[in-house]
């Protein structure tokens, strides 16, 4: 049995060696000194496992640091089974995300092709993406002046500071933010109220939904693969039901107003799949992005006085121009200028969306390198944020640099060209809202040393315990 084992490995051993130098050797004929330098890696396994490695969200990690050292911002590589070219030259970056529907589409691993489904606004290319976009921005932009979804917002900002057992003195603010913003979904997509029965059916499944996306996969039962794929089939039937009874009830109402499930329904050229496809995007979207945007201000917050101080003073200025109770509007969100500010610097500093994936489908000229065409482009969107020749100190937190405006055009927090968020602004409304009332209410301090860790989605694993203290 040793025997025979051994000389397994020294099979599977020599015909690593001659795949790889078979590899390096076409790529070198095919494309004599054009290809950008790097390493490709393993055999098979190429670099995956380095790229992936957890570092703090708010620097580039070393694996990324050490190959930028050796090979350039631009630099090749075997990751996700395939060859790759990863980009940390923000010129590049910014090219790739303004040619995705010509030359550089999307290409995510299979995981999440199988667990988004094949309508998933994620990953639809040309004249699907175009129509399922242009049903979101519709409602997003109907959306974000509309008086009932301001109040809807601050209710449940409300709720959950509420909720909050000032006894304890300790909460747990990672889980917090995320308890918010599914309760904002789901209100705003589903009109779901947080205590529904439904509601708690869709908490149960979302947590291992969003898990599988970065999961091997391994379809047995108990893997992170297997819960997130039985979890989007409890989810569409959720959804679907949901949808059947919205159609025998005759409850849908004009798309000008409504929730997003009321709106779709209208649509007359839309499936039923794509409406499903639709809401589960908007939730995990809504969902993950917004409770990690809040939850990094509150860390890097925990440690800029001054800018917390000019946070404060801006939303007791706003309060002091109200009435007693009169709730929030869309003319104190314009008035909000250095939030923008706070959030946008968490944004850059805190990298939610360190990576995209992109595939050249022919030959792509950069500078002295070529592309080939059929291998994967990972432009790396914090590198641009943490590059000190963009940015003066770019490790720090300091919102004050954006007084000036002048690095908007210099980051990429939500992605950019035609697949540029179209949730963004009502994230940004959500996030400055629960800001009011949460600096005007408390001060607090982090329990602990719980940085945020890009796994690669930025995650607090210690779940950002705070210890607070009621202001008034």
């Amino acid at each position: 049995m040793v025997e025979l084992l051994a000389v397994i490995l020294t099979l599977f051993s020599g015909l690593a060696f001659v795949y790889l130098l078979k590899y390096v050797t076409k790529s070198k004929q095919d494309f004599p000194q054009k290809l950008p330098p790097g390493s490709m890696g393993w055999p098979f396994l190429g670099e995956t496992h380095g790229f992936l490695k957890s570092h703090r969200s708010n620097s580039l990690g070393s694996f990324l640091q050490e190959h930028c050292s050796r090979y350039g911002k631009v630099f090749k590589s075997h990751l996700f089974g395939s060859p790759a070219i990863v980009s940390c030259d923000f010129e590049f970056n910014m090219y790739v995300l303004q040619n995705e529907r010509k030359l550089l589409p999307v290409d995510y691993p299979k995981v999440m092709h199988n667990i988004l489904g094949k309508f998933s606004l994620i990953l639809v290319k040309g004249d699907l993406h175009r129509k399922l976009r242009s049903t979101v921005i519709s409602f997003v932009s109907a959306t974000k002046y509309e008086t009932q979804f301001h109040r809807c917002v601050e209710m449940l900002v409300l709720s959950r500071i509420n909720s909050w057992d000032t006894n304890s003195k300790q909460v747990a603010f990672y889980k917090e933010a995320k308890r918010f913003t599914i309760n904002v979904m789901m209100k705003h997509l589903l009109d779901i109220n947080p205590y529904d029965t439904v509601a708690s059916k869709i908490l149960e499944n979302f947590e291992n939904y969003i898990k599988g996306f970065i999961s091997l996969p391994i379809n047995i039962p108990g893997t992170a693969y297997f819960k997130a794929l039985q979890a989007r089939i409890r989810l569409t039937a959720i959804i679907k039901g949901i949808i059947v009874e919205r159609r025998k009830c005759n409850h849908v109402r004009p798309a000008q107003g409504g929730d997003l499930l009321n709106v779709i329904l209208s649509k007359d050229n839309l499936s039923t799949e794509e409406m499903v496809s639709l809401v589960l995007d908007l939730l995990f979207g809504g969902y993950e992005t917004t409770a990690k945007l809040l939850s990094l201000i509150v860390y890097f917050l925990g440690g800029a006085s001054n800018a917390l101080q000019r946070l404060k003073e801006e939303h007791q200025e706003i309060r002091k121009r109200k009435k007693e109770g009169e709730p929030l509007n869309w003319d104190d969100y314009k008035q909000m200028e250095f939030t923008q500010n706070v959030i946008n610097e968490a944004m850059r500093c805190g990298n939610v969306v360190k990576f995209l994936h992109r595939k050249a489908v022919e030959d792509v000229k950069f500078k002295d390198y070529v592309i080939p065409a059929g291998w994967k482009v990972l432009p790396v969107l914090s590198s641009g944020h943490l590059d000190p020749t963009l940015f003066e100190n770019p490790l720090e937190f300091d919102p004050f640099r954006w007084d000036d405006n002048s690095t908007s055009k210099q980051v990429a927090p939500f992605g950019g060209g035609p697949r540029f968020c179209p949730g963004a602004d009502l994230a940004k409304l959500e996030t400055a809202f629960f800001l009011h009332h949460l600096v005007l209410n408390y001060r607090w301090k982090i329990k602990g040393d719980d940085p945020p860790l890009a796994l690669p989605y930025v995650e607090f694993t210690g779940g950002l315990l705070l210890d607070l203290e009621p202001t008034g």
